[in-house]
């Protein structure tokens, strides 16, 4: 007997440059639609993903409809094109896996169709691999011209304040700002005299001329970026933290004898400083998560609101640190949102079973005692516990609700992959 067919209808583009010209998602919604009325095709769910997919596991709703072909919600896929499944090697894996599994029997596409036999699967993963050819290419296309650029002394970054971006026969350059250079010059000779950064942001929120160049008062953590920019006078380091340093082509503002003088005044002031009065919070968080958009780390901050009654509210929230790109758009994320969306992704990796959660020994010790526990409050309530083992996806939402400070930073820290936070989502993949 054939088996019956029952599709989710899945939909994908990016923001990213490279999917500019790809159809928007309504538009693959409407275009398959219409194929599935012709066709007399099932369809059981429609997914809406609006993520990357040259990274694996980095698709949310992708993910989730691995899963649901695993439990057997539906046993096929409707999509535009190949590539809108899978631009990498991991997730082409996860979908031909499905198929010679037999939960995965069937993806139909606008032109073609891929049923579980040697030849379709075959083309699958050539088209699919293709599309991960020009993903490749084009990276390395782009990191080749960004090298050429810093050789050439061009920083392939928004221009610092002080300078301008101009183009020149198609080459992005800098120039110096008239109206702000005059400002970070005085700023180094302050910090050379022996002022503080407050000492400079108060005079620079008096002065006002940057505030009219940069729409606000910049925030003091700003001024001491400045002050340690090294592009001020005339190298810069691509990219942060590589230890690839170039002599830039754009005019300098500062010689490097004051930058020197000026560092070795922030060195003496940052030692006297007492180690309590700044960083000094903890937060559940903290060195958990890296900026997907970025790469820079993620950190805590406290919010407080005055109630009617006079008593403060505290909220936490998570964000980018900037250090690598001071225009980073990545938002704010509420703590208890995050708790939230760490628990869902804990449960989501580890019904895939693809990706490793690896767990510490003493985890794993704490993990039994907290099960012989749990199965003790079965057996009152007449719960077999032999069909209820214990997973760490229960466990870790059980410390990161209950736990105290200690517990959690053991449980958080014995996950050994990297994770990135995007829009409040947590990848194990940066976006760029």
């Amino acid at each position: 007997m054939e088996q019956k067919l029952t599709y989710c209808l899945y939909a994908r583009k990016s923001s990213e440059s490279d999917e500019r010209q790809a159809m928007s998602i309504d538009s693959q919604i409407k275009e398959m639609s219409v194929i599935a009325d012709r066709d007399g095709i099932e369809i059981v769910d429609i997914k809406r993903e609006s993520h990357s997919a040259k990274n694996s596991g980095t698709r949310p709703l992708f993910l989730e409809m691995l899963y649901e072909l695993t439990i057997g919600k539906y046993n096929a896929i409707l999509t535009w094109a190949p590539d809108r499944l899978s631009r990498n090697a991991g997730d082409l894996g996860s979908l031909v896996d499905l198929m010679d599994k037999g939960k995965l029997v069937h993806i139909k596409t606008s032109s073609q169709s891929f049923s579980n036999n040697p030849n379709e699967k075959f083309l699958l993963m050539i088209l699919c691999s293709q599309a991960k050819l020009e993903n490749d290419n084009r990276g390395l296309n782009v990191k080749r011209g960004i090298r050429a650029k810093c050789e050439m002394g061009w920083r392939p970054a928004p221009a610092p304040i002080g300078y301008l971006n101009y183009s020149h026969l198609g080459t992005k350059k800098l120039m110096l700002d008239k109206e702000t250079t005059p400002l970070i010059k005085e700023m180094f000779i302050m910090a050379s005299n022996g002022c503080s950064g407050r000492d400079i942001k108060s005079w620079l929120d008096k002065d006002g001329r940057l505030k009219k160049h940069t729409q606000r008062n910049i925030p003091l953590s700003m001024v001491y970026r400045m002050l340690k920019n090294t592009f001020y006078y005339g190298e810069f380091e691509y990219p942060t933290g590589s230890n690839k340093w170039y002599l830039g082509s754009h005019a300098p503002i500062i010689s490097k004898e004051l930058f020197i003088e000026v560092q070795k005044k922030l060195s003496f002031y940052t030692q006297s400083k007492s180690k309590t009065t700044w960083g000094s919070k903890t937060f559940d968080f903290k060195d958990i998560f890296k900026c997907a958009y970025c790469g820079a780390s993620i950190i805590g901050e406290e919010k407080y609101k005055l109630l009617k009654s006079g008593k403060k509210n505290r909220h936490v929230y998570y964000h980018c640190t900037k250090k690598i790109d001071s225009n980073c758009p990545e938002p704010y994320v509420n703590e208890l949102d995050l708790v939230d969306k760490f628990i869902q992704f804990i449960g989501l990796i580890e019904k895939r079973r693809q990706t490793a959660i690896e767990i510490s020994k003493e985890v794993k010790e704490k993990m039994a005692k907290y099960k012989a526990f749990r199965d003790q409050l079965f057996e009152q309530q007449n719960i077999s516990a032999e069909d209820k083992p214990l997973l760490f996806s229960e466990y870790f939402k059980h410390i990161v609700l209950n736990g105290n400070n200690e517990e959690k930073q053991e449980v958080l820290q014995s996950i050994k992959q990297p994770l990135y936070l995007h829009n409040g989502e947590i990848f194990t993949n940066p976006l760029l």
